[in-house]
């Protein structure tokens, strides 16, 4: 999620001023499941991918962030010391780095953006609740067509005299969208090539376009969360 959208601009402004900015190459770590949390991150520029490897060895990914998003924010105010996520980037990356205690302390001091900060908390609860429903409810392809309804709402882009058509504007693999559905390559290579065939998506060179997203919808009888909560952010 991203600040501008749902977070104060002071925030953001905090990290711009106390913040040490950091540059991550595409494939870096930001951080590791299990590492000590002791600081925050704001994504300047770039992508950074969250995921959670499973008990079977699987990788598991929750969000994709771009732009003004924050990463490793379930440690702040929170008893556990540890990351119980991995951040990586997949893009060249400039991170704005904050320490937890410090970002503790200026939120206790100012009580409006500290309410600001619990209602984007709420938001994020909301957001991960929607996304382990679909996961667990609607099975592989209820996985696959939320996913690709939440990287639309996230990323899409409506495309000049097309319509409804939207542009996924993040280039992404067919192993990326499995990781996101907690199912294999293979499975998502036929359920893509299936909705290519009915003309519900194209995809060329990494990029994905949704021609009909309320196909997918009806699919999975979507209930219609606020863009806020339906994000892969």
């Amino acid at each position: 999620m991203t600040l501008t959208d749902h977070l104060s601009m002071d925030i953001y402004q905090l990290f711009e001023k106390h913040g040490l900015l950091i540059r991550a190459e595409k494939g870096n770590h930001i951080f590791h499941e299990g590492e000590s949390a002791r600081d925050l991150f704001l994504i300047k520029n770039g992508s950074i991918q969250i995921s959670k490897e499973t008990e079977n060895g699987k990788e598991l990914t929750f969000r994709v962030c771009g732009k003004r998003s924050i990463i490793g924010e379930c440690s702040l105010f929170g008893p556990s010391t540890f990351h119980s996520t991995t951040a990586k980037a997949i893009t060249r990356s400039e991170i704005l780095l904050l320490g937890k205690h410090s970002l503790e302390m200026i939120l206790t001091e100012q009580p409006s953006l500290m309410i600001e900060y619990l209602k984007w908390i709420q938001t994020e609860n909301l957001k991960n609740q929607s996304l382990i429903r679909d996961l667990v409810i609607h099975g592989k392809k209820g996985a696959l067509f939320s996913t690709l309804i939440r990287l639309s709402n996230t990323y899409g882009k409506p495309l000049p005299n097309k319509g409804n058509e939207l542009f996924i504007d993040i280039q992404i693999t067919n192993t990326d969208i499995a990781n996101m559905c907690s199912t294999s390559r293979e499975m998502i290579n036929r359920m893509l090539n299936d909705l290519k065939k009915q003309n519900i998506i194209t995809f060329e060179k990494g990029y994905i376009t949704v021609l009909d997203l309320n196909f997918l919808k009806q699919e999975i009888a979507c209930e219609n969360c606020p863009a806020s909560i339906c994000r892969i952010d």
